[in-house]
């Protein structure tokens, strides 16, 4: 018998999703039935009008209302993470039991659903199985609540001696039964999922029910009294609810749906209610207590599955989330701007095209033409803050959006062309402005060479228009009609136009206003000048580079990367537009390379500076590249091999002749060490003076004559017979005993042709006795560059003015010159963001490097 028994068990156990699916589809075809008889009995227009005729204040009372009804079920959620080990913060339990319970109104699924959700939200760190147990606590007492209504609607059916319920006292008698099973299991059984469930927590758990069912019966009861419904006793109305209620339980059908729908609008019919009027008091309460909660729990539940989701790829979702908003309004910004600044110039132009008319309503509208224009332009200067990500111009953005969207529902209002369409998409707007925020994060904006061009072409466009309109309209009056002004130039009123221009003027000052607040900052991180005594304290400790001497010409600025407070890598770089021009390598401690790099890089970039890397060598290149660099060659420097040099052989056979002759003749080679007198200044001086003649020192790249600068190294001269120096070049010393440099190479008018071979023959003699492995020659600018027809483009237009030479030196003389000492060459290169303008940021060093030389004060 035991094993009949078991049998059977087992095979009904086998097919118990299959006895659920069958009664769940036989109820359904049940309510359907229900549904289609109830249906004839009803008017369409009758309950449209029910559900229309809800004034504004009623629509809000009842979604606060039930809203309000919703929350006692959040008990439940805190319960759970209250049988759990782990804690966790009460907005995220708040917000997690918000999803967890609307979505269960909606599709319950007999509590699978619900449980399943618990599941996901809080599997912190606990185990699957105390989890289970904490949600299996607290799901004993969902219905709790329901069970004791049902006792309450017992009590009422027997004092009231309501007929109506009489044949459905069997759901209430069953439902009845729940909460003293559950209270006698839960109190006599501590053992399983149900260990530690105390009184204080059963209890809890019996009044959050209690209080979700009183919540469910008020509200549904406050909507009738909304719609001034007449039941015979609004008293019967609470066992028919409780008794549809126990019948949507049963049901098995998510929410109930369907089984309580029928079940109260027929039987609120049989208590004297309408029946047109028992849909609507139906669909309110499933629209304000389930579908509006549920609506909030869908976004919740979105807002939570996008962190998690973003977390899980690294950030890259709510990125470009933020950045594809960024995008949007940005040119919704500068659109809208551009919209209104045509209707306000030329206004029978853009009232009479089709095309304008078109695009005209999904912009902003004001009553006043001087407000019109100045709107228009802060808009497209908030527009120029936004697009370059600026965080002072979100607040504005904001600001300017709301002033324009109250501004355009009073225009709208005010001609009686108020729509919701408009109105949705003006909330569109303000939400794609919400969800940019996070786009914002520069301190400040760089003055750019494009933002700075579209604005003078779209104010100084505007500027003409608008007056070539106004002197056109102005001349028709004048000559009585003579003159006939173009249709699409005509304008309705002189007024009106001398008031347009006074807002042209205003928005000439609000356009400073606000660049001049983008661009102002007060953070000094990129504007350090050179400090002689830091740089000193690098070179001497870490080593120093080809460029690390320019820095004592304090024509530069420098960035300094720091750890524990000591400097480890420096830049010199010059601002020019919204770049900052580095020249050469970083020198100091390499192993904090990558460090400095990444993090100069994110300071440059809060500031809206973009890096621009001059004459930088392969080995920084390729780092470059990693960090979103590309790059073109712009030249070769040169270096000797001095352990191998020599004049024997037939290569330097006129050099060897040139220097044998200058000594037979008196010339003397000396190489001079600081500190150097007054008058020994003096005379470079006048040598550098005579060199220069008309032309004017550059900097930045090069040297230039500056005591100070001169004082730091040793300074080659050559003598002429008589003692007088004739010509000089200062050496550059590069923190090491392998490789020097020079700069400065300058000769008088009196020098003999041909006296720097002798001054760079002796210096490559005495640096090698000195122990010197390499002499750099420096750069022969553009050589070697875009000689092959496979080369990049911008190398073939970089080799066309290495041919046709350049402002102050002869750079193809210059590789020539060079060409006869030089061992190897060393490829230099430019390197600039991607997605820059190639064409902007080789003008910006062009214009850089030519700028006469001068110290930063």
């Amino acid at each position: 018998m035991k094993n009949i028994f078991n049998a059977v068990k087992n095979s009904i156990s086998r097919r118990m999703g299959l006895i659920k699916g069958v009664f769940i589809f036989s109820v359904l075809l049940f309510v359907i039935h229900e549904v289609v008889r109830v249906a004839k009995d009803v008017s369409v227009s009758k309950i449209s009008q029910g559900l229309s005729s809800q004034s504004w204040w009623q629509v809000l009372l009842m979604l606060l209302l039930g809203f309000a009804a919703v929350t006692p079920m959040l008990n439940y959620d805190f319960m759970v993470t209250k049988f759990l080990p782990d804690k966790y913060p009460a907005l995220y339990v708040l917000k997690t039991s918000w999803i967890t319970n609307t979505f269960t109104n909606i599709g319950g699924f007999g509590g699978v659903l619900g449980a399943s959700l618990r599941a996901l939200f809080y599997n912190k760190k606990d185990s699957q199985k105390k989890i289970v147990g904490a949600i299996a606590k607290v799901a004993l007492f969902l219905v709790s609540g329901l069970s004791l209504f049902c006792i309450i609607s017992l009590v009422i059916v027997f004092s009231l001696k309501d007929r109506a319920v009489s044949h459905y006292l069997i759901w209430l008698v069953g439902g009845s039964l729940y909460f003293p099973l559950v209270l006698l299991l839960t109190r006599f059984n501590d053992k399983g999922i149900l260990k530690g469930l105390t009184l204080a927590n059963a209890s809890r758990l019996i009044t959050g029910s209690f209080f979700e069912w009183f919540g469910c019966v008020s509200f549904f009861i406050f909507i009738g009294t909304m719609l001034h419904a007449s039941p015979q006793d609004f008293w019967s109305i609470i066992p028919l609810f409780v008794i549809a209620s126990v019948i949507g339980e049963v049901s098995l059908v998510p929410g109930g749906l369907g089984s309580f729908d029928v079940f109260m609008i027929m039987e609120l019919a049989l208590v004297g209610v309408d029946k047109n009027i028992a849909v609507v008091w139906v669909l309110l309460y499933r629209l304000f207590y389930y579908i509006f909660p549920f609506a909030l729990g869908v976004f919740f539940f979105i807002h939570d599955m996008g962190k998690r989701f973003n977390a899980y790829l690294q950030g890259l979702p709510k990125n470009i989330l933020q950045r594809s908003a960024q995008f949007l309004l940005t040119g919704f910004l500068f659109f809208s701007g551009v919209l209104m600044l045509i209707n306000s110039t030329t206004p029978n132009f853009a009232m009479t095209n089709k095309y304008f008319l078109d695009i005209y309503p999904y912009t902003f509208y004001f009553l006043n033409q001087l407000i019109s224009i100045v709107m228009a332009f802060i808009l497209i200067g908030v527009g120029i803050g936004t697009a370059a990500r600026v965080k002072k111009a979100f607040s504005l953005t904001i600001i300017a959006l709301t002033i324009a969207i109250l501004n355009t529902l009073r225009w709208l209002v005010f001609y009686g062309e108020f729509s919701w369409k408009m109105f949705v998409f003006l909330a569109l707007i303000m939400l794609v402005a919400w969800f940019s925020r996070g786009a914002y994060y520069r301190e400040r904006m760089a003055p750019s060479w494009g933002a700075i061009s579209w604005t003078l072409f779209t104010y100084l466009g505007t500027f003409i228009v608008y007056t070539v309109v106004g002197v056109l309209n102005q001349k028709m009056l004048h000559l009585h009609h003579k003159f006939i002004v173009p249709n699409a130039l005509f304008f309705p009123s002189q007024k009106i136009w001398l008031m347009g221009f006074v807002g042209l003027i205003l928005a000439a000052l609000v356009l400073i206003g606000l660049l001049h607040y983008f661009f102002y900052t007060t953070n000094p991180r990129l504007n350090i000048s050179v400090d002689s005594e830091r740089v000193r304290r690098v070179i001497d400790e870490y080593g120093g580079n080809e460029i690390s001497h320019l820095a004592y010409l304090f024509d530069k600025q420098m960035y300094c990367y720091q750890v524990d407070g000591k400097d480890q890598v420096i830049f010199l770089y010059k601002k020019t537009a919204d770049k900052l021009v580095i020249l050469g390598e970083p020198f100091g401690n390499m192993d904090h390379l990558d460090d400095a790099l990444t993090k100069f890089m994110n300071d440059a970039d809060l500031d809206d500076y973009s890096l621009v890397f001059y004459e930088t060598a392969e080995s920084l290149i390729i780092k470059l590249h990693e960090r979103g660099f590309d790059f073109f060659k712009n030249g070769e420097e040169g270096y000797v091999d001095l352990k191998n040099f020599t004049l024997a052989g037939k290569k330097l056979r006129s050099e060897r002749a040139l220097v044998n002759k200058f000594k037979r003749q008196g010339y003397q080679f000396e190489l001079c060490q600081p500190p150097f007198d007054k008058q020994f200044m003096a005379e470079l001086k006048n040598i550098s003076d005579e060199w220069l003649g008309h032309e004017i020192e550059k900097g930045f790249s090069l040297g230039f004559f500056d005591e100070f600068y001169l004082q730091q190294a040793s300074i080659a001269i050559v003598r002429d017979h008589s003692n007088k120096p004739v010509a000089f070049a200062s050496l550059m010393p590069q923190g090491d005993r392998k490789t020097t440099s020079i700069d400065l190479m300058r000769s008088s008018d009196q020098a003999p042709s041909g006296i720097m071979d002798h001054l760079f023959i002796s210096l490559f003699e005495e640096m090698s006795k000195q122990g010197y492995e390499q002499f750099n020659l420096g750069m022969a600018p553009l050589a070697g560059v875009g000689s092959s027809r496979f080369s990049f483009i911008e190398e073939r237009i970089s080799h066309l003015i290495y041919e046709y030479g350049y402002k102050l030196y002869g750079f193809q003389g210059l590789r020539n010159y060079k060409e006869k000492y030089v061992s190897t060459w060393k490829p230099k290169y430019i390197a600039y963001r991607k997605k820059r303008s190639m064409i902007f940021t080789i003008m910006q060093v062009v214009d850089l490097i030519n700028l006469p030389a001068k110290k930063n004060k």
